[in-house]
């Protein structure tokens, strides 16, 4: 809330993290091949040190905390904890041993450290990727660019093990609609098209007619779906066709297909193959829908990868929420009947959009709550801030993490990584980050 800082001389902000570290969809969303997006990172450190700025790491809101009790401590209260679960797919089999979230799979190898565990298993030759979006175009990538072009980012040691013994050699991203409502954006698409080693599977009967299509769409989407037709349609040059001739490993898209089974392996004990059911559309525009044809397809496969979106979750009881849309019911941010609590981001919106989208949102509330304190609807005379909260988490137990002791592990990242030529080596352990501070 930088902005607002400087709108308003006497304001201080205290930020709760649950994570020991910052930034967290910039540490653990961002692929690491995208260093470029994590500049960021430098605006959030300046903030952090400013004066009326504070960060406290490792106190989860709702558990070590509760909203009363932060609305208790301040004058105003912003929740911007995002949206942390995955849209279950629903279906029969999606539980067996080879399937599991793109969001795991993404936490797994930047180091979120509650997806550790995860070990997927990468000795098959096919995975499915069930969504279209840019997470499902960032999985796909990690899993077909070559490890040494990854060794250098911070992706982190136990993955990069991983990724160098794997055997996927074709991965396929499945959605219900058709080229027209992928949701991925043009740079994520232009980087899978020319990644290093691999070729794209693109089939020209599912670009019929698109060509008329194309006119009436806004120029973002027109420009997409014309680098997806050439793509499909145009015959490679001389230099690009030997590419593709000398690629070891390929990604398609396959459109108007909905998942209804992960089928099982003969033994049943994991997941070899999707069963798909062909769709065509219906309707126009925005309300396009997939409808079943009644046609089936089986496609094999050793592992199985949900991306078809994210959810948030309730924080703390006395916060009202709408388990339906999975958002905490707002009008512009500030949170309906609850004077004083605001919310951000995809908890406030539902989960789409990218940073920037985001970053915006945030202005918006910060500009509400500004507004709210001007009008004189915000509690007057003194609130202890921080000091009460202390002195909770103290009683608790709970040893909060400050920016400064970040700068620490920050620090003890960066030199891990000197070594190996990689910009850090992530701590993965909160256990180990806590030692290190000497908590």
């Amino acid at each position: 809330m930088e902005d607002k800082d400087r709108e308003h001389p006497q304001a201080h902000v205290d930020i709760y993290e649950k994570q020991p570290v910052p930034f967290g969809l910039v540490r653990f969303g961002v692929a690491p091949d995208h260093p470029e997006v994590k500049n960021v990172i430098n605006t959030f450190t300046q903030t952090a040190h400013s004066g009326r700025c504070a960060f406290w790491g490792n106190v989860e809101v709702g558990r070590d905390v509760t909203v009363p009790e932060l609305r208790e401590a301040y004058h105003a209260v912003v929740l911007s904890y995002g949206a942390e679960d995955h849209r279950a797919l629903e279906i029969p089999g999606e539980e067996l041993p080879g399937v599991c979230s793109a969001r795991a799979f993404v936490g797994w190898y930047n180091g979120l450290p509650e997806n550790q565990e995860l070990e997927p298993d990468l000795s098959c030759d096919t995975a499915v990727i069930l969504g279209q979006g840019n997470v499902a175009l960032d999985v796909a990538r990690i899993l077909l660019t070559p490890p040494e072009h990854l060794e250098r980012t911070d992706i982190t040691k136990a993955a990069l093990g991983v990724l160098r013994q794997s055997r996927v050699k074709t991965v396929w991203l499945v959605g219900r609609r058709g080229p027209l409502q992928v949701a991925f954006t043009i740079k994520e698409l232009r980087e899978m098209i020319q990644l290093p080693g691999a070729r794209p599977i693109l089939d020209p009967v599912d670009f019929l007619g698109l060509q008329d299509k194309i006119k009436e769409v806004p120029r973002p989407r027109k420009r997409l779906t014309e680098l997806l037709l050439r793509t499909a349609t145009e015959k490679p040059g001389l230099e690009e066709a030997a590419r593709q001739a000398s690629a070891s490993r390929a990604w398609g898209l396959r459109f108007f297909r909905s998942p209804q089974q992960v089928l099982p392996s003969p033994d049943g004990r994991r997941a070899a193959g999707v069963r798909l059911a062909v769709t065509r559309l219906e309707g126009v525009d925005e309300a396009t829908r997939a409808v079943p044809t009644g046609d089936m397809e089986d496609l094999p496969c050793g592992l199985v990868l949900s991306s078809i979106g994210y959810k948030s979750r309730p924080v703390d009881p006395s916060v009202p929420f709408d388990s339906k849309l999975g958002v905490i019911p707002n009008v512009e941010g500030r949170v309906m009947d609850v004077p004083g609590l605001y919310c951000s981001g995809w908890v406030k919106r539902g989960p789409t959009g990218v940073i920037a989208t985001t970053m915006t949102d945030s202005f918006l509330t910060g500009q509400m709550l500004l507004q709210d304190l001007k009008a004189g609807l915000l509690p007057s005379g003194p609130r202890p801030g921080y000091a009460a909260i202390q002195a909770l988490l103290s009683s608790r137990g709970v040893r909060p993490v400050s920016f400064s002791e970040w700068e620490k592990l920050d620090a003890e990242e960066v030199a891990r990584g000197q070594g190996t030529g990689k910009p850090r080596e992530k701590l993965v352990d909160p256990q180990e980050m806590l030692r290190l501070l000497g908590h």
